[in-house]
């Protein structure tokens, strides 16, 4: 039987409640997860980033020109136009298009206790139907 010093330590987690201020946002939320990271303690793993929403989404993207945050709202808007005759009754059928194209999730190496994050990457919470309070949850697992 296993001594209790082997049990395995829980992953720290945590949320994150973003507050967005458009319809269709990109945030950058790069520094709030990062703070997490070492918060936590870990030197050595893996960041799980993901949003419980069916009209919000994650990405890592480039985060140095936020011209490029804005080409991305522009495109994804050309891509799904919000008044395409969508069935759905809501009114946001476009937003949940974009977010099962963006994806909800996005996972990040831990080197040495922050993220491993390439140089002008960031990670973004995808707004598709706001403004509105969103939950961005954390999740870190030591190797």
């Amino acid at each position: 039987m296993p001594s209790s010093s082997s049990k395995a330590r829980p992953a720290p987690a945590g949320e994150l409640a973003v507050r967005t201020e458009r319809r269709t946002q990109l945030l950058d939320v790069t520094a709030a997860v990062a703070k997490m990271v070492q918060d936590s303690g870990v030197q050595s793993g893996i960041c799980y980033v993901y949003v419980p929403h069916t009209t919000a989404g994650v990405i890592i993207n480039e985060n140095a020109d936020p011209d490029v945050a804005a080409d991305m709202e522009d495109a994804l808007a050309r891509l799904v136009p919000k008044d395409a005759g969508y069935n759905h009754a809501e009114g946001n059928s476009d937003s949940h298009i974009k977010t099962a194209l963006v994806g909800t999730s996005a996972t990040i190496f831990i080197s040495g206790g922050q993220l491993e994050l390439g140089r002008w990457q960031g990670i973004f919470l995808c707004e598709f139907d706001g403004p509105r309070t969103r939950r961005l949850r954390v999740k870190i697992v030591p190797d």
